[in-house]
Order: structure tokens, then C-alpha cells, then sequence
């Protein structure tokens, strides 16, 4: 049986440091569905289909990971997609316990569905997609925070 995770995110953009998670989340099953939320409320710097044209991009040559959107709570779509597994990241105590959080409420909801977190690598555990947003606002390059060959530019 095709062990699926779900790694759930906003991706405004996805960044070293996303690319990072799932590398690791391949390592551990045999497919990772990117998950792009999507907030109708929330403008973000990219639209929803330009994080999933970028995200597809780079992962173009890789049939074990596949990138959706979603409207609804994660766990519906982690069931949409038949996947047991959320995989989320932290880079600090912060970060964990909002993940601990969130687990225990899908526990209540999702009783089936497991959240597996995964420490960001030491070189990229500064990058956030914030960080991007805010360089790029200030006319600063983010080429080196971004997945190799993304120009940021091309998806605005």
C-alpha cells in the first residue's frame, strides 16, 4: 500500500526551506502531496496558481510528489488525497508548539490522521517565505533563498 503524506502550506513563495521538508518527507514515503492553501480572504504576494505553476516547476521530473489547492481544513483534504500523514516543519520552540496544537485538534477531528514534524536543516532553518516577501518588497535579490532556477520574477 503507497504510503501518501500531505504537506500542507501557504507556499507564498515556497522557498529552500520548503523544498528541504519535502526532500526529507520522500525519504520517509513513497508520495508527498504539496498542499497550497487557500484563503479567499488573504491576498497574498503570489496567486494560488502561480505558487502551483512554481512548486510544479520544480518539481517537474518527480512523479512521487504532486501539487494541489484547497479551500477546505487540511484533514479534508489530507483524506481527499488518501494520505495518513501530515508533514509539517519547525525551526524553533515557537514553531512547535503551534504544531503540537494544531495536532491535537486534528486528532479530535481526524482520530485517523498522524502529524509527523521534521527539523528544518541547520542551513535553511532561517528561511522563511516572510523573509522572501519582505526582501523582495525592499528591491533585494532572493534567488539564493529560493529552490534553484526559480527566478521569482517569471511567477509574479
Amino acid at each position: 500500500m503507497e504510503q501518501i503524506a500531505i504537506f500542507p502550506g501557504s507556499f507564498d513563495p515556497f522557498t529552500r526551506g520548503h523544498a528541504a521538508v519535502v526532500d526529507e518527507a520522500l525519504r520517509l514515503f513513497d508520495k508527498v502531496v504539496i498542499a497550497i492553501g487557500h484563503n479567499p480572504a488573504k491576498r497574498g504576494m503570489l496567486s494560488v496558481e502561480a505558487r502551483k505553476r512554481l512548486i510544479e516547476r520544480v518539481y517537474s521530473g518527480d512523479s512521487r510528489v504532486e501539487v494541489t489547492t484547497y479551500t477546505t481544513l487540511t484533514g479534508d483534504e489530507a483524506r481527499r488525497v488518501g494520505a495518513k500523514t501530515i508533514v509539517r516543519s519547525v525551526r524553533n520552540a515557537t514553531d512547535l508548539d503551534y504544531e503540537r496544537t494544531m495536532d491535537h485538534a486534528n486528532r479530535t477531528i481526524y482520530p485517523e490522521l498522524r502529524t509527523i514534524v521534521l527539523i528544518a536543516p541547520a542551513e535553511v532553518e532561517h528561511i522563511s517565505s516572510s523573509l522572501v516577501r519582505e526582501l523582495h518588497a525592499f528591491g533585494h535579490k532572493t534567488e539564493m533563498l529560493l529552490p534553484e532556477g526559480i527566478n521569482l520574477e517569471e511567477f509574479l
